[in-house]
């Protein structure tokens, strides 16, 4: 008997192993590296839509979590993923620069929201009105991060690489058993995928597709996001990531030309410079209608629990919404009524 089965290994179950192992929890892992969007995702943490100049939801809350979560993790594993970089948000006109600092003057606010222009001073970039700088940003390396967490499940033999069958899943009141473990509870933290969970499928995924190309630009020589109508993010050795497209209509993880068409016009409208493209990747976001995650439990089955929908804001929401499962799972403390599943009504 183990205290939790977890299903799938996104930031979702990162965090979630993570809070079971830091809370002396005993868990076994299945995850079968169908869903990408972990690994592809850009890794960006920032509180503020840079697109309106406004807080993303509890982002101070999560933030707080985030940050000490991510450095704990680091010397557990005894690695670095977390990069402190800032964000630079590229205005379009004098009237952005006017809201941008409207915006900064605002109490919950002033504490991301940089009060000084910043004047561009690379040639290789096109930014005739300067930038905001956006604070308390930064980038993980999602696939360092959850690569050499995969070793120390398997160090630990508290993984199978196998995809979940639900048929073979016995439920108990007191206990699930799965391929001869029995567990107290069981986590299904499937990303996209869970359109396939028999137990959470009514829950309303939409899912959105997004794609990024990686470009080697040698004269471009930035080291800090930009933002525009795309991310341009550094990855060193002349490498940037951009992206990401936003589409509802595809549900795969195969690369297109449209996107990468469309990345390559707002590109255009950015840089100054050559670059040759040297790789593009896709990946569905687990998105939902009410753009809140997914937490909590099902319906008729007191030990089945999901954790999901966390969109593109996964490297902020996985820590806090994590922290929020368990302590709803072991001391019920009440999960929000915004994120809890029982505001959708299985019918």
């Amino acid at each position: 008997m183990v205290d939790y089965l977890v299903v799938g290994l996104g930031l979702a179950g990162t965090s979630f192993c993570e809070t079971l192992r830091r809370n002396n929890k005993t868990f076994v892992v299945f995850n079968d590296q169908s869903q990408t969007s972990s690994r592809v995702a850009g890794g960006l943490y920032n509180p503020i839509i840079l697109k309106r100049f406004t807080l993303s939801w509890r982002a101070d809350e999560q933030l707080l979590i985030a940050v000490e979560f991510y450095n704990q993790l680091e010397k557990f594993l005894n690695i670095q993923f977390d990069e402190k970089l800032s964000v630079l948000r590229k205005f379009a006109s004098i009237e952005e620069q006017n809201l941008w600092f409207e915006a900064a003057d605002k109490d919950r606010l002033k504490l991301y929201l940089d009060t000084h222009l910043v004047t561009n001073e690379n040639p290789s970039l096109k930014i005739p009105f300067g930038f905001g700088k956006v604070l308390e940003t930064g980038k993980l390396n999602t696939n360092i991060l959850i690569d050499r967490y995969t070793e120390w499940l398997q160090q630990e033999n508290c993984i199978h690489s196998e995809t979940f069958d639900y048929d073979k899943l016995e439920i108990d009141t007191e206990y699930v058993t799965y391929s001869g473990i029995k567990a107290r509870h069981i986590v299904f933290a499937e990303g996209f995928g869970l359109l396939r969970n028999p137990y959470f499928n009514y829950l309303p995924m939409q899912g959105s597709k997004g794609e990024y190309i990686i470009i080697e630009a040698k004269d471009l020589k930035e080291s800090k996001i930009i933002k525009s109508s795309i991310f341009l993010i550094p990855l060193g050795n002349d490498l940037y990531k951009i992206g990401a497209t936003y589409t509802r209509g595809q549900k795969d993880n195969a690369t297109t030309e449209d996107a990468k068409n469309e990345l390559l016009r707002k590109l255009d409208s950015l840089l100054d410079c050559s670059y040759t493209i040297v790789d593009q990747q896709a990946g569905v976001r687990p998105t939902i209608k009410d753009r809140r995650p997914l937490v909590g439990r099902h319906s008729k089955h007191n030990n089945l629990w999901v954790l999901n929908g966390f969109g593109s804001h996964g490297i902020m929401i996985g820590p806090w919404a994590s922290k929020a499962l368990y302590e709803r799972i072991e001391t019920q403390v009440p999960l929000l009524e915004e994120m809890d599943v029982e505001r959708f009504i299985r019918t």
